[in-house]
């Protein structure tokens, strides 16, 4: 289990702090970092001060604060029915592989993600998809579901809500996405953390949840490996979920076969990103996390 002083580290947390100011000026018309100004009728609370960039909207510049300081600053404003930045991470055995293990690789971008919001005076969620056996009934989709949290002191929380799990068992992600959204009691912005191996059913369920007027942001997180093997020979592969053995031959043709699938898949995720406007950031485990940051920042479609 990892620490939550491990997820995010001094140095990651001041290259955080810039993107954080990016994040706040790219989003104005209503992107990924704009969900505390998104409401729904109701009055809007002051909440903070940000320094003027160009571009923006001269209506919210605090004129009286330009008056006393002489540097031209914007108000920032919490509404009282604001959303929540829900991150739903994958925690099945399969993001257990690689060096560093997918799962690890996920939570830090969770928590980079969560730290961005709760420094915009977000509010922000951590979901964990795992099925949980039941007494008598269908097993639940989600293994934990964190409280949600908002701030910058609640930062520590967030971190040790993402530290507690870990990546074993199965996950049905679909029915994660859907009871995800079945217990929001408004649409927010809806982070997806997994490999996405199996993307038919979900796809289904991450339509629904844009449906319902969630804002969907998928981060696939893949071991190089993956993506470029490098085998040649007899193995006998075991599914990491279900434990099921299959013995194959791993020859130019079954890699090349197998590259083939995991292209697909890619090109899946990326026309859903596209059709839906959603973000769809991929990263491989031997990536800078900086980076792939970066691109979520930047609303990218890799």
């Amino acid at each position: 289990m990892a620490t939550s002083g491990a997820l995010l580290d001094p140095a990651f947390v001041r290259e955080l702090e810039v993107l954080r100011r990016r994040l706040e000026i790219s989003v104005r018309s209503g992107g990924a970092g704009d969900l505390a100004s998104r409401r729904r009728g109701g009055s809007a609370e002051f909440q903070d001060h940000r320094p003027y960039a160009p571009g923006d909207d001269l209506r919210r510049v605090d004129w009286a604060a330009f008056a006393r300081t002489g540097e031209p600053v914007l108000k920032l404003f919490r509404a009282e029915e604001d959303n929540v930045l829900r991150l739903l991470i994958d925690a099945s055995a399969s993001l257990a592989f690689g060096d560093p293990q997918k799962f690890e690789v996920a939570r830090r971008m969770a928590a980079a993600i969560g730290y961005l919001g709760l420094a915009n005076g977000q509010r922000a969620q951590v979901l964990v998809a795992k099925e949980v056996s039941g007494e008598g009934s269908a097993p639940r989709a989600l293994e934990r579901v964190g409280d949600p949290r908002r701030g910058r002191d609640a930062l520590a929380a967030l971190l040790r809500d993402l530290s507690q799990p870990s990546a074993s068992g199965q996950a049905d992600l679909a029915r994660a996405i859907d009871a995800t959204v079945q217990r929001s009691a408004r649409p927010g912005l809806l982070v997806v953390f997994s490999d996405f191996f199996d993307p038919g059913l979900v796809t289904r369920a991450l339509t629904r949840a844009a449906a319902r007027g969630h804002e969907v942001a998928l981060v696939q997180v893949l071991a190089r490996e993956e993506i470029a093997p490098d085998f040649d020979g007899d193995f006998s592969l075991v599914d990491a979920e279900s434990a099921a053995v299959l013995d194959v031959t791993m020859d130019a043709a079954a890699v090349d076969a197998y590259v083939a699938r995991v292209t697909g898949l890619i090109e899946e995720l990326r026309a859903w990103a596209r059709k839906h406007r959603a973000s769809y950031v991929r990263i491989t485990t031997d990536e800078p996390l900086e980076t792939a940051v970066r691109r979520f920042v930047a609303r990218a479609v890799d």
